[in-house]
């Protein structure tokens, strides 16, 4: 969610950054580096202050570390993988904890031999003022040709000392700031940790998705990640720490329980916080392995199970509805002893083993929320893995609909800004719609932060519909979209609301708010027709009645299926003419201008469909003759994927789809936690769509859903690659876990463990929820180590014959890998299917969408992998329409289609 005002203050940030070089060399970078080489990286540590500088895997030059930018981050604050930071006070005190940071104030460490399996050795003391009875040496090894990190930290006082924290900062090279695209693309990666205590660790990946990956695990058992904090360094002018080119870095704690009592003292951690006690005398060690993984993302976790890090693999992922159990299997060095659920049965488990059939989770159905999963080895090492129970689907998107149209309705018809009626904005703090807002477009029914209402309550028409929230939405369309977010030539605005006081004297703005920035645009400015990012949001909101017309006609009132689809037509070609801008990037969720395209076809609509065509080809003939053709408003973005994906594969750019799906590998991580699983990159959104205003890691903003779409058609492509399914339907989940209880659907979850709830405005959900309406359904894989797996059903196999039962937010969709076979319909819903392996037949049961108005028939439309293979419906009798096969249905029972493959 991004504008182009905030481009140019960028670029002239930036160039003001760029005067400055760099701050103080306290790292004692002029001294020079120590050189480390193991059998699987090499490294270099500042010799003064023996931090990592530099870390590559052998025989690559790939950087994991910012090493070409050191001399920027060489002053007093700035951390580095070796720093330490720490919290102590004597043991039964109640007293304030005493704060060291190795960091901070930093001097020239003291040097020591180095024992056995130790590259180099220091004690600390010298930078680490406040450690008072504490003494902590560090250690780099050798740990079997990777390279450990090791602390040992001695009480050397007359008492007991309690550690409430004890943190490891984590730096890599995730800074942007005035990096090329081509540069960041080629140097720089991110990482996303696991916070699983003992299974916890860090993952890191290029940011182009290929090449080697990095995992830190824990070097020992003393070792959990029990939390993973942000960490605030002063943001010099090279790098712009805390930005939109520069998230900033977080550190591994062991221990959290300084800081859980204190500054984040209303928040409900990961993990329970814990301290250690050090007795006078005693001493303990901690630290982290770095370990390459040399066949990349796909090979991360294997490589943490080859450091004898417990390794777990959640199917279909940790976001689960009840009534939708889900399989959970474990990969240990140490036999299982036992499994828990925080809060206490929140989650069932059977099949207590590390078999095959791996354990099962089923949700309470009484429970709603996060629930810790704990498992408990013979070893003594723990396990946390996280979930979220959802309502079942069709409550969920039920609820979801019903809070948009009632609580979120804006029926002011005295409005001077013309925003009635509509599905506005909402803060679910205040339970208030937001009217006002500085950054107008929040307000304004435009822009991804002011149509995530409005889109989320169309889009959730085209797969559970209602006829009172198509009926208002009608009078939305009718009243705010055509011709006033929508000029009469198909412009669309960036904002209906505005601020200007002379231009509307009788409405009042509210005198607590500052309208003195960039954001709060006049009535010019906001009535700009502009930004090609718009027209996506316009577009399926039409797109989206159209498919409710064409498959429940009753419903509709104002318009029939064909104005409705002209429209959504009208608007992509609008918003591909040369007065608007950013028409040539990758627009987020324009995956909606191929479902056009394809609606288009299927009404024999041969002009549209032409002049579509042409329009869409020449883009991604572009991004085909790019290096990084993922252009954004932003100097980094993971918006442009989505779309640069669909056209490249639907105009057949094999170079620019493999690249693609390559690129969101790079930015969409796999965690055995339901926030970051599938979670795409994204940090900056919430300054411009959300209450609470920072930069910082969102969990499960749109770019989930949107991004999972393209790993999902890649996965539909290849069915024997089940880590693009994995990864995609973790994403796709996402839009589901942000919908609370009372139906409110936030912009996002704040990760920050001062915070970690939900943002308090619905912001741009929108987009997000649009990427799971179109990739949603039900999907069979066949996994080499977990053998045939059901993401989004219930699966049984006997003999030959496989049968899934669908639990899908979206059940009218069906991909069977193994058959390379997808199956969709328009109307009602797939309750469940069956398919035979060896004659490749299929069973699909249709029925009537529970809670939803009965439709007469459904068109089926069946697409496979192999153009060679064909499936017919064989039964029952259908019709051919719109190149499919339509259906009649029951209105009050089901029906068996079969489809038979020749």
């Amino acid at each position: 969610m991004v504008r182009h005002d905030r481009v140019i203050w960028f670029s002239i940030f930036s160039s003001l950054l760029g005067s400055v070089v760099c701050q103080n060399d306290d790292l004692g970078v002029k001294n020079g580096y120590i050189t480390i080489k193991t059998a699987n990286v090499n490294a270099k540590i500042v010799r003064d202050a023996q931090v990592l500088a530099s870390l590559t895997p052998t025989g690559d030059t790939f950087d994991f570390l910012p090493f070409d930018l050191i001399s920027a981050r060489a002053g007093n604050g700035q951390y580095h993988w070796g720093d330490i930071t720490f919290r102590y006070r004597e043991e039964g005190g109640n007293g304030a904890w005493t704060d060291g940071n190795s960091a901070a104030t930093r001097k020239p460490v003291t040097t020591l031999t180095a024992g056995a399996g130790a590259l180099a050795a220091s004690n600390m003391k010298p930078t680490l003022p406040t450690a008072g009875p504490l003494n902590i040496t560090r250690e780099w090894l050798d740990v079997s040709g990777d390279l450990g990190l090791r602390f040992t930290i001695g009480n050397t006082g007359s008492s007991a000392v309690e550690i409430g924290s004890l943190g490891f900062p984590a730096e890599f090279n995730s800074i942007f700031t005035n990096r090329p695209s081509a540069n960041t693309q080629r140097l720089c990666s991110l990482s996303d940790p696991y916070v699983g205590m003992h299974a916890g660790h860090i993952r890191v990946s290029p940011i182009r998705g290929t090449g080697a990956a990095l995992v830190v695990t824990p070097l020992n058992g003393n070792t959990p990640l029990e939390a993973y904090r942000n960490l605030a360094e002063p943001s010099y002018a090279a790098t712009a720490y805390g930005s939109q080119t520069f998230e900033g870095f977080y550190e591994w704690q062991v221990l959290s329980r300084a800081w859980a009592e204190n500054e984040w003292a209303g928040a409900q951690p990961w993990n329970e916080p814990s301290s250690k006690t050090l007795q006078p005398g005693q001493t303990l060690q901690f630290g982290v392995r770095f370990s390459v993984a040399k066949g990349g993302v796909r090979d991360i976790d294997e490589t943490v199970r080859k450091t004898g890090t417990p390794v777990s693999f959640g199917v279909p992922g940790y976001i689960v509805p009840i009534g939708a159990p889900a399989q959970l299997f474990l990969q240990a060095n140490s036999t299982l002893l036992s499994v828990s659920s925080e809060p206490v049965e929140s989650l069932a488990i059977a099949g207590l083993s590390q078999g095959p059939g791996g354990l099962i989770i089923t949700p309470s159905p009484d429970f709603w929320g996060r629930s810790r999963l704990t498992i408990g080895y013979e070893d003594g090492k723990i396990q946390t893995v996280h979930y979220y129970v959802t309502k079942p689907n069709a409550e969920a998107l039920g609820d979801m609909g019903r809070f948009l149209t009632n609580e979120q309705w804006f029926n002011d018809t005295a409005d001077p800004f013309g925003r009635a009626y509509s599905v506005m904005s909402y803060d679910y703090e205040t339970k208030s719609i937001v009217t006002q807002d500085p950054r107008v477009w929040i307000a304004g029914l435009s822009d991804e932060g002011g149509v995530g209402a409005y889109l989320a309550a169309t889009s959730k028409q085209a797969i559970q519909p209602d006829a009172e929230e198509v009926s208002k939405l009608e009078m939305f369309i009718d009243k705010v979209v055509w011709g006033t977010i929508q000029t009469s030539d198909f412009a669309v605005r960036k904002s209906i609301f505005y601020y200007e006081p002379s231009a509307v004297p009788k409405y009042t703005y509210s005198a607590n708010i500052d309208w003195s920035s960039w954001t709060s645009w006049n009535v010019d400015n906001a009535h700009a027709i502009d930004r090609a990012y718009d027209y996506v949001h316009v577009a399926a909101a039409y797109w989206s009645l159209y498919r409710v017309a064409r498959a429940y006609p009753e419903l509709v009132r104002s318009h029939d299926w064909n104005w409705y689809l002209n429209q959504a037509y009208s608007t992509v070609i609008r918003g591909m003419q040369t007065d608007v801008g950013y028409n040539r990037l990758g627009l987020m969720g324009e995956t909606v201008f191929g479902e056009i395209l394809t609606d288009l076809t299927r009404e024999g609509l041969t002009s549209q469909v032409n002049m579509l065509t042409r329009s869409m080809r020449s883009r991604a003939a572009q991004w085909d003759s790019e290096e990084v053709p993922y252009g954004s408003e932003m100097a980094w973005d993971s918006t442009g994927q989505e779309g640069v994906y669909y056209w490249a594969k639907y105009f057949g750019f094999t170079n620019t789809i493999t690249k693609t799906v390559n690129s969101v590998l790079g930015y969409v991580p796999t965690v055995p936690h339901w926030g970051w699983n599938g979670n795409a990159r994204r940090y900056w959104d919430n300054v411009y769509g959300g209450k609470l205003k920072r930069i910082e890691r969102q969990i499960h903003h749109y770019g989930s859903g949107l991004n999972a779409l393209v790993l999902l058609s890649a996965f539909r492509d290849d069915p024997s690659d089940p880590y693009l399914l994995h990864v995609g339907y973790g994403g796709t989940s996402g839009p589901l876990s942000n919908i609370n209880a009372a139906g409110f659907a936030s912009a996002s979850f704040h990760s920050w463990p001062d915070t970690l709830k939900w943002d308090g405005y619905s912001g741009d959900y929108g987009p997000g929820f649009l990427g799971m309406v179109l990739g949603s359904g039900t999907y069979v894989a066949q996994h080499e180590t977990y053998g045939l797996l059901a993401y989004g059903g219930i699966l049984s196999a006997s003999d030959d014959l496989v049968s899934v039962q669908t639990t899908a937010p979206v059940s009218r969709r069906v991909f069977i890998g193994p058959l390379g076979l997808s199956v969709t319909v328009d109307a009602g819903s797939i309750r469940d299917f069956s398919y035979t392996n060896s004659s490749g037949a299929v069973s699909i049961t249709l029925t009537q969408l529970p809670g939803a108005p009965k439709a007469a028939a459904a068109v089926l439309w069946i697409e496979t992998n192999d153009d060679a293979v064909v499936y017919r419906v064989s039964s029952p009798e259908a019709s051919s329409e719109r190149l499919g096969s339509r259906i009649l249905l029951s209105s009050d029972g089901d029906v068996v289609v079969e489809l038979t493959r020749s």
